[in-house]
């Protein structure tokens, strides 16, 4: 059995849960990450709902890929699994990656399914921001989740221009 390589693009990136062998920056060709799923618990209400992280059709993304060992990897699923497809707004795919080493792999991702009733679709970056700014669920504020999520990402090195344009909205 193979190790398993994970892609994050959201929190995963800088808390992934579980442990690795390996990580990397990694490019996922195809999807791009945005704020583009309602939250109706943690970062807002059905009332007010906030967004968070998915990956949507169209672009790119550079996220963190992570080398599981084989002997962990059917835990490391379950536990994605578990954090990941609470409500199944995201589908489990195995998609192509390059790392930053310039090795392409194969790694288990999520990716937003459109036909999802939470699923908020695309927007400009400040429509996104217009919703960011007023939700808040029983994590706290929307705000301080995409503020946050653009700090880690750039901590890491990488960049992400349209976060960047809501961040600056808010």
């Amino acid at each position: 059995m193979d190790d398993l390589w994970v892609f994050g693009y959201g929190s995963l990136i800088w808390r992934p849960g579980f442990a690795f062998l390996d990580r990397q920056p990694a490019r996922l060709a195809g999807y791009h990450r945005a704020l583009c799923i309602h939250s109706h618990v943690h970062r807002g209400t059905p009332q007010r709902p906030g967004l968070v992280f998915g990956l949507d059709r169209g672009g790119s993304c550079v996220g963190m890929a992570f080398r599981v060992a084989a002997t962990d990897a059917e835990s490391v699923v379950a536990y994605l699994r578990e954090r990941e497809l609470v409500t199944n707004v995201y589908r489990e795919s195995h998609l192509p990656v390059r790392l930053h080493d310039g090795e392409s792999v194969r790694a288990l991702t999520y990716v937003v399914d459109r036909g999802h009733s939470q699923y908020a679709g695309r927007m400009t970056p400040a429509e996104a921001a217009v919703i960011v700014r007023g939700a808040h669920g029983q994590s706290g504020p929307n705000v301080d989740y995409v503020t946050s999520a653009l700090a880690h990402i750039t901590e890491l090195g990488l960049k992400d221009r349209w976060l960047s344009e809501v961040v600056a909205r808010l």
